[in-house]
């Protein structure tokens, strides 16, 4: 790309409400250049110094025109991108793009966002480096798999890089103070899926990287603790997934049109038996209240595969477990327990101990089994009397 010069980028970002966030911890030897590079493109830029220790804030002393948060103690990655992010956007600005400062990141690459974000509007991206490029750490090619993997899990949604730390944010479509909760490292794959789930769409371009030889590189980087917390992040973040994001976007697309279209497709004229469709609804429902939750989904549409069965009809089905109905499945489960073990139903808050609790959990994982294949049978039966009473039989 034609290098053009200094006035026309800050004209070009002025006019877009672009702004540059730069977040800094002792990152003294290379702070001064990369805050250089950054300004050729944007008058506009904040630092946030989450608690440097180093020769950082004499640095930024030596910096005029630029605004700078200080954090007086190390908060965390993920604080200081968030800070940055809602500074920016109380201050008019309508997009961020983010940048770290190890000199890792090229300001040269800040016009690849800005045509993106020129062709397509409101876009968050997120650079994609060349992960195979020399001095590539081994931790970092793994990490980024990692992430890419659990991303993909959680928003159906395939990126090359998840954890790059050089971004375009879109300020006023993404939901800083409602959803973000990490402080560290792992906010950069949390705010790519909220923001997914929120319906703002995620994009990689591609970047240059510098990485130094490792004599010479600086990072804050934990293995062992970073991991432990980017797991856990992920943990919860697809039981969220399979609790509450798959159910809500099946039935936002199940509109009326779209549920007789299903309707159509799956059960009337469908080439499956009358029997086969009864066992995927069969199924579903039997896995929408056994005892994996979290996993419910996940394991119908393994069963499905392996048995030959319409998985869309199974998935339909196991949404029994949706969030109005889980305080009546657990009930049912627990009560069936209850009358299996001819144990009393009545739950005992002034006498809560280690035993009882064993003993409330006993039956209600026993009570759920039996319960989920009253509910599969019961319904089947009824499922297999409408069809057979509304479509011609096939055989299996």
């Amino acid at each position: 790309m034609e290098r053009e010069g200094s006035d026309f980028w800050h004209e070009r970002l002025k006019q877009l409400e672009v702004v540059v966030i730069i977040p800094t911890y002792n990152n003294g030897k290379t702070l001064a250049t990369v805050i250089e590079n950054v300004r050729f493109y944007s008058e506009a830029v904040i630092i946030v110094n989450d608690g440097s220790t180093d020769d950082t804030a004499t640095i930024l002393d030596s910096f005029q025109k630029i605004q700078v948060i200080t954090h007086v103690t190390n908060k965390g990655k993920g604080t200081a991108l968030k800070n940055g992010l809602s500074h920016a956007r109380k201050a008019g600005f309508r997009y961020a793009i983010t940048i770290d400062s190890d000199g890792q990141h090229f300001a040269s690459d800040i016009p690849l966002f800005i045509e993106s974000i020129e062709n397509e509007p409101d876009i968050l991206l997120v650079g994609a480096r060349n992960l195979s490029s020399d001095n590539m750490p081994g931790k970092n090619t793994f990490a980024n798999k990692f992430s890419n993997f659990w991303f993909t899990l959680e928003t159906g949604l395939k990126l090359e890089d998840t954890q790059s730390g050089f971004r375009l944010y879109p300020l006023h479509k993404i939901e800083l103070n409602r959803f973000y909760y990490t402080a560290k490292y792992e906010f950069e794959l949390e705010a790519i899926v909220f923001s997914t789930w929120n319906g703002v769409r995620v994009k990689n371009i591609p970047i240059h990287v510098y990485y130094p030889p490792q004599a010479e590189r600086v990072s804050h980087f934990r293995p062992f603790r970073d991991f432990t917390r980017i797991s856990i992040l992920n943990t919860i973040l697809v039981l969220i997934t399979l609790l509450w994001i798959w159910p809500r976007d099946f039935f936002r697309k199940l509109t009326p049109t779209n549920g007789k279209k299903l309707l159509d497709t799956h059960i009337i004229h469908s080439k499956e038996s009358n029997l086969k469709i009864t066992l995927a609804v069969m199924l579903g429902i039997f896995m929408g209240i056994f005892p994996v939750w979290g996993y419910q989904m996940l394991i119908t549409l393994f069963l499905a595969h392996i048995l030959k069965l319409n998985k869309v009809i199974a998935i339909v089905a196991a949404n029994i477990s949706l969030p109005p109905m889980i305080p009546f499945l657990l009930y049912g489960s627990y009560f069936t327990g209850c009358k299996v073990l001819n144990k009393p139903t009545e739950l005992e808050f002034s006498n809560i101990s280690l035993e009882n609790v064993k003993q409330v959990l006993e039956q209600y994982l026993i009570g759920s089994i039996i319960f989920a294949a009253i509910c599969s049978l019961v319904i089947g039966i009824i499922t297999f009397g409408l069809l057979s009473t509304c479509r011609r039989i096939k055989t299996l």
